[in-house]
């Protein structure tokens, strides 16, 4: 199993666009092959010491059963259309491929 978390910095007055934009390419994402979930999150807010907010940033925790199926997506005609879409809305992308320990 290959695990993904993506940070998305968004710029500050297009939060609202991004997530409309993202969401509406979520089924594509979980009909590909090997996706086991594609989620996007943002922070929330807790007690919880250490804990860094920042409101400017979506998370998105995927899965996938191989890296391979990763690669394709990553390559995938509904992803370039969705880079194309949200290229404007973003700030900077960071990501962290993960394995079991």
């Amino acid at each position: 199993m290959i695990n993904v978390i993506a940070s998305i910095t968004v710029k500050e007055t297009c939060m609202d666009s991004f997530v409309k934009i993202f969401k509406s390419n979520i089924q594509n994402v979980l009909n590909e092959e090997g996706c086991v979930e594609y989620t996007p999150t943002i922070d929330f807010e807790t007690k919880i010491p250490l804990q860094i907010l920042d409101s400017n940033i979506v998370t998105i925790i995927e899965k996938w059963e191989t890296i391979e199926n990763l690669e394709a997506h990553l390559v995938a005609p509904h992803m370039l259309e969705y880079r194309s879409k949200v290229q404007d809305l973003v700030e900077s992308v960071t990501l962290k491929v993960l394995k079991s320990a």
